[in-house]
């Protein structure tokens, strides 16, 4: 192991979370600290790096990008499982794919509700007036006894929905492989798809991206959306037609969207959402937290560690 790439430290905290100088002597560290480009980029940068440690789903490694490592022998992905590499493919060229704890589910959870709440009550705009020396310029929607509807109740949308419930919303769910038992057994109600976006005053994504499920939400089901219904994403941008939504926004057709994910991340400086009417957006914020970051990097070293002592731990198989 002569020389690790850290990627996509966007904050430059990979050294304060986890202490790299407990690597062997002869490993060299380089941190890169903003996106790397497209697949030719990607493999251009990293073509002398034996390993590389993964920030999520920032940069994608399909096979295009692993069949051009031919030094590469460890990829290492903060989370359990990363959707952004072809682990066959690195398998086939003899690359360990290893991972990390997960952590972020209770995170995400809560900066839903934070966006649910610089919505509702028009947060943003409020704090800017008051800077600018105004007061008072905005009317808020209360969330007790309103409809929230959650699409997909795993981890995340569990939590949410606990968190409706204890505001006395009524909360109801839908996914197209939704328990109906497990639903009940949190106090919440299932439904159909096109009750839960024709009734709810918030709706919030809470799935995997997969074939079944990228823009899951198009124009069509937009469109079932009372006007001022709030629309939430910090699941995975592509599940929404973002290009329909935004159609929606300029119009009127839908209350407000906060969004903390998008289709191309980090946001281009020329994109539309950058001046989109009634949103918030945060910039894929969901598991950067300390307490994530502390176990993602933590682990990362030690995945790395293993390998250099011939043990890899936290293996992903294809």
């Amino acid at each position: 192991m002569r020389r690790v790439a850290i990627l996509d430290d966007y904050q430059e905290v990979a050294h304060q979370y986890a202490d790299w100088s407990a690597l062997p002597n002869d490993a060299r560290v380089t941190v890169f600290t903003e996106p790397l480009g497209g697949t030719e980029d990607v493999a251009a940068a990293l073509q002398p790096f034996d390993v590389v440690v993964a920030m999520r789903e920032r940069t994608p490694f399909p096979a295009a990008v692993t069949g051009s490592l031919p030094n590469l022998r460890l990829l290492v992905t903060t989370g359990p499982l990363n959707a952004a590499i072809d682990v066959a493919a690195a398998q086939q060229r003899g690359i360990v794919v290893s991972g990390t704890r997960g952590a972020g589910l209770a995170s995400t959870a809560e900066l839903t509700w934070g966006l649910i709440h610089a919505l509702a009550r028009s947060v943003l705009a409020e704090d800017r007036g008051v800077r600018e020396g105004g007061w008072q310029r905005t009317i808020g929607r209360g969330l007790e006894g309103a409809r929230l509807g959650v699409i997909g109740l795993g981890g995340v949308g569990a939590r949410v929905a606990r968190v409706g419930l204890a505001f006395g919303m009524d909360v109801v769910a839908w996914s197209a492989h939704l328990d109906p038992e497990h639903a009940r057994a949190l106090g919440v109600t299932p439904v159909g798809e096109r009750e839960l976006l024709t009734t709810s005053d918030v709706v919030t994504l809470h799935l995997k991206l997969s074939e079944r499920t990228t823009g899951l939400l198009g124009r069509d089901e937009l469109a079932l959306m009372r006007p001022d219904a709030l629309l939430v994403n910090t699941s995975r941008g592509p599940l929404v037609d973002e290009e329909a939504l935004l159609d929606a926004l300029r119009a009127g057709r839908i209350g407000g969207a906060g969004l903390d994910v998008y289709s191309t991340e980090p946001l281009p400086a020329d994109s539309p959402w950058r001046d989109a009417p009634r949103t918030v957006l945060t910039p894929h914020l969901g598991y950067v937290t300390a307490d994530a970051y502390g176990v993602f990097y933590t682990d990362a070293l030690e995945a790395v560690l293993a390998y250099a002592a011939g043990a890899p731990v936290r293996v992903i198989a294809p």
